[in-house]
């Protein structure tokens, strides 16, 4: 196949982080959508216990912390021997802060950055050598955040993962030339977020600010991952942002 032919619509799609909210949608969307599923988190849910029992062979699951390289490799490995060759990558795992900068131990920062941005560049390359060896195409998608873009307090470290993976996914679109459709979706706030970070006032004047008065919630992101993961958008290097016009 060319390289400048579209990129075929997703098969067999990996989601990191599947286990609840956002991740969970995109699980059930992605099935939805007719591809088969693989998803990890540290914890396997009863939600993605049950969706192995309804489609056994369309779903696998695994108990996986994301930073352990290993279990990564493994987890893909064992995956596409039961669902066949993963094409396409949701990079969703990721933990919050809740903590100003100047009260955010060494310790905390390394975390957030090993699990946000180091783990997840570690686990796309390992998709990446899966796939390539595979059929050499495919897609992935980096569940980021308006954090990249604008200054809240209390979530300098967050933040700075989530523009670093904004700047990976443009990297690394230039780098595949056209054989990955690489981009980010970059949500708003979820009320769960702003909960254990903002104050009530600081929410309360977010959500007035957003121009459609609401904050962001999982079924406004998973239309706009289904369609990169299952269209011919030629979309590329790009970060689309899905938060009411709050960043306007």
């Amino acid at each position: 196949m060319s390289e400048n032919t579209p990129i075929p619509a997703a098969s067999c799609v990996l989601v990191s982080g599947g286990s609840r909210g956002l991740g969970l949608e995109l699980v059930k969307d992605a099935l939805a959508g007719g591809a088969k599923v693989a998803t990890f988190a540290r914890t396997v849910t009863p939600e993605l216990e049950q969706l192995v029992a309804d489609n056994p062979d369309h779903v696998f699951v695994g108990p996986v912390d994301i930073t352990d390289e290993k279990a990564i490799k493994t987890f893909i490995k064992d995956a596409s021997a039961k669902l066949g060759p993963i094409d396409a990558l949701v990079n969703n795992a990721a933990i919050g802060q809740d903590s100003m900068h100047l009260h955010t131990s060494p310790e905390r920062i390394d975390q957030i950055i090993s699990t946000n941005l180091t783990a997840t560049l570690v686990l796309t390359r390992a998709f990446l050598r899966h796939a390539m060896a595979k059929s050499g195409r495919g897609r992935i998608i980096n569940v980021t955040s308006i954090c990249a873009q604008r200054g809240y307090a209390g979530l300098v470290a967050y933040s700075a993962t989530k523009g670093g993976l904004d700047s990976a996914t443009r990297a690394l679109a230039r780098e595949m030339h056209g054989r990955f459709l690489v981009n980010s979706v970059a949500p708003g706030f979820f009320a769960s977020e702003m909960s254990s970070v903002l104050g009530t006032e600081q929410l309360s004047t977010i959500t007035r600010r957003t121009p459609t008065g609401r904050l962001v919630e999982p079924e406004n992101i998973s239309p706009i991952v289904h369609s990169l993961l299952f269209d011919d958008t030629n979309m590329n290097g790009q970060v689309i942002v899905v938060d009411g016009g709050g960043s306007i």
